[in-house]
């Protein structure tokens, strides 16, 4: 008989540092045989770019949150698919939007199928200390990935004071109050918790997911093949941050590849390998109305061609 293979959902908003928390993780189990089903809002997927690698057996579900009516077959289908490999680990990586409330039904419905293939050891949330409380005021998600959760990472914790931060814990404990809480350092922390069962921290049961097609937020993809100025890319960021959840994507600047990563006000920018190609993902806070503004804010600060789709 098959050993059970062991299954983590890691979840937490736009920009709390998920990718980079897996990519950690990856690295510490990379004598193990681990797959990952990462899900994305975006029609293209930019985060299995980064964990990509040799072994790896990777699934990328994009267009929506795999908890949603929309997706939420392709997300038992994968798992279906992963339950035939050869892994020791399955992680799933939810969209910063995704709602995952009914993580419970879709374990049911994948059990029916494929029997107890599948221990699930919990949920991992990653909480953005630096924008947390803004974006738990504006969005119900953030809380029901707090509530849903069996860990919760606490990620950029030298960019908050200490009173901010204990009231980021409070917070958190009001929603969730057996979550243990941990503090992470670019993406790093004490990898115990693969050798615990966090299930013992429980505290919601399985319940319908706010993920509907109806409130599906509107993605948008920039590509374009030519070389970038940091400056006219900063100045195009800064007209259309404010409408946007999230900015991400890759492009040629001054030293050379690099990765473009925007949350809140906050614009980050480091070098990266080599891509084939430039574009600039943009999950849109205010819908289709983006596209008009967005557009004009390129021609006005970008100035070079684009295709947007």
């Amino acid at each position: 008989m098959k050993k059970k293979i062991d299954l983590y959902l890691l979840t937490g908003f736009l920009g709390a540092g998920k990718t980079t928390f897996l990519r950690n993780i990856l690295e510490e189990l990379s004598h193990e045989k681990v797959g990952v089903i990462m899900n994305e809002f975006g029609k293209i997927g930019i985060d299995g770019d980064i964990i990509r690698k040799d072994g790896l057996q990777l699934t990328e579900i994009n267009r929506g949150s795999i908890f949603c009516s929309c997706l939420k077959l392709n997300f038992a289908q994968s798992m279906l698919e992963m339950a035939d490999k050869d892994i020791k680990y399955l992680f799933v990586e939810s969209s910063g939007l995704a709602d995952p409330s009914n993580i419970g039904e879709i374990m049911a419905g994948v059990k029916s199928f494929k029997g107890d293939i599948y221990q699930y050891k919990g949920a991992i949330c990653v909480a953005d200390a630096l924008n947390f409380m803004d974006q738990l005021d504006d969005l119900e998600t953030v809380e029901r990935q707090i509530k849903h959760c069996h860990l919760a990472v606490l990620s950029k914790t030298d960019l908050v004071d200490e009173e901010r931060l204990a009231g980021i814990i409070e917070r958190i404990k009001e929603i969730n109050p057996r979550v243990p809480i941990e503090t992470s350092s670019h993406g790093r922390l004490d990898y115990n918790f693969l050798k615990e069962d966090l299930m013992q921290y429980k505290w919601s049961e399985s319940e319908d997911t706010t993920n509907v097609p109806e409130n599906k937020p509107k993605t948008l993809t920039i590509n374009f093949d030519s070389p970038l100025e940091s400056k006219k890319l900063s100045d195009f960021i800064d007209e259309i941050k404010k409408d946007a959840y999230r900015i991400k994507g890759f492009a040629r600047l001054e030293d050379g590849w690099s990765q473009i990563d925007v949350v809140g006000n906050r614009l980050d920018i480091k070098t990266t390998e080599s891509r084939n190609e430039e574009q600039l993902v943009v999950i849109s806070k205010i819908g289709p109305q983006i596209i008009r503004p967005m557009a004009k804010a390129w021609d006005e600060k970008v100035g070079i061609p684009m295709k947007m789709r």
